[in-house]
């Protein structure tokens, strides 16, 4: 078992022999505790006949275990005020509780239960298949959520980096026990596991409940996801809507990239406030849209920069001609007072997320997964701060220069085609 000790943000961190990380930071200020279990596993790790079965089984991890049911696994925590829940994204499992500090013990039990003892009753298994077929439906129905799945399986596209987290529901029905354990076995391994708590906590009693309740799991080595590769191309689904939904895209980089502070700002800068260029000039001067922003989604090892937006099908043409004359325009002329508010705006986004238990131990835990350290505050702070005009102008240039993804959906007959996309981002 090893131990140290982050000093700037009172963090401990003890890896057990087996390879789980446990961090925990004392909040005296706080009288409830918020502790989870994050794994370096998400749906990019799935192969291609288990799409959709990192979902389906953080849905399961509340279906019912060895010694509980689905009943007593709910009341458990909720008998003592607490509330217990779960996510899962491309590259990440997250399975959470929040409770009194004196009720820590009862709630690392169940997470411990859940994780290391699930029953997948056969029952509850096809019930559980029935709702996320029924939430796959959902977003079929709702084409500004369909409409990002689309950009993300064109932009990399036939990769598992790209596909709906959801799966399909030919994978969704055809899951059964020996599918999802087998997984388990290779993916849930402790060496991409990390228990961290926060607010009213003690270290070295949660160090010896994890201990107990994971340090029986075998050391398996972590196997490494297929590489992503962004792609680009396009997908234009018509359909007969009020409103057409646009997505339009380019590769990002890496959290890990040393420029991927420059484009996020470049981002933020273009579509990511009521003063960013894109709302002033589409939605605020020309009512062309009700809405647009511009993102960047890093992951691992690349990453995808995007603009959103919805609006009429008579209006398409225009708009794809001004956002595309705003991106090439940003390279050039980004000013000093814009570029001053972002860095503003996202050191503000940075520290608000840290003002609560539960925004500490998600950001822990995916820096000791993703670096095997916790990155302080004031490291990123700095990093922002050395960014200077040209550094972001620049950053934006080499964006622009990669190969477009766009996805469209609805009354789309004015969306240009991706070779007249691509010569506008060049100005």
């Amino acid at each position: 078992m090893n131990q140290h000790f982050v000093h700037e943000k009172r963090i401990e961190i003890t890896t057990l022999s087996n390879g789980l990380m446990v961090a925990t930071e004392r909040m005296p200020a706080i009288a409830t505790a918020t502790l989870g279990v994050w794994v370096g596993t998400g749906s990019r790790h799935e192969r291609a006949h288990e799409h959709g079965l990192s979902h389906l089984i953080e849905h399961m991890a509340f279906k019912g275990t060895a010694r509980r049911s689905a009943r007593q696994i709910a009341e458990d925590i909720e008998n003592v005020g607490g509330d217990i829940n779960a996510a899962t994204s491309v590259e990440y499992t997250s399975y959470t509780a929040r409770v009194l500090g004196e009720n820590v013990d009862v709630a690392l039990d169940v997470l411990g239960d859940i994780l290391i003892h699930s029953a997948f009753d056969a029952g509850e298994l096809a019930r559980e298949k029935g709702v996320i077929l029924q939430e796959y439906a959902a977003v079929e129905d709702t084409p500004d959520d369909l409409i990002y799945d689309a950009f993300m399986e064109t932009a990399f596209s036939r990769q598992a980096v790209g596909r709906p987290i959801l799966g399909t529901p030919e994978t969704i029905k055809s899951f059964d026990e020996a599918t999802i354990r087998a997984f388990l076995a290779r993916e849930y391994t402790p060496g991409k596991m990390v228990l961290a708590a926060a607010g009213d906590v003690d270290h070295a009693r949660i160090v010896d409940m994890a201990d107990r309740l994971f340090g029986g799991m075998p050391s398996v080595a972590p196997q490494a996801p297929e590489p992503g590769h962004y792609t680009g191309g396009e997908r234009r689904i018509s359909r007969k809507l009020e409103q057409a939904n646009l997505v339009l895209g380019l590769p990002g980089l890496s959290f890990k990239d040393p420029g991927y502070y420059a484009v996020h700002l470049f981002a933020h800068m273009l579509g990511g406030g009521l003063t960013s260029r894109l709302w002033h000039e589409v939605r605020e001067t020309r009512g062309l849209a009700y809405s647009i922003d511009s993102f960047h989604w890093p992951f691992s090892d690349c990453g995808l920069f995007g603009i959103g937006a919805g609006t009429a099908g008579s209006d398409v043409p225009e708009l794809m001609d001004v956002t595309l004359a705003c991106m090439a325009q940003a390279t050039r002329d980004i000013s000093e007072i814009e570029l001053v508010r972002a860095k503003a705006q996202m050191k503000v986004a940075l520290l608000t997320a840290l003002e609560t238990p539960g925004g500490r131990i998600e950001r822990v835990a995916r820096q000791l997964l993703s670096w095997g350290r916790v990155v302080a505050s004031e490291e990123i702070i700095r990093k922002v701060d050395a960014l200077e005009v040209e550094h972001v102008r620049e950053a934006g240039r080499r964006l622009l220069q990669g190969a477009p993804t766009l996805a469209a959906i609805g009354p789309i007959k004015g969306v240009q085609s991706l070779d007249d996309i691509a010569a506008g981002l060049r100005g």
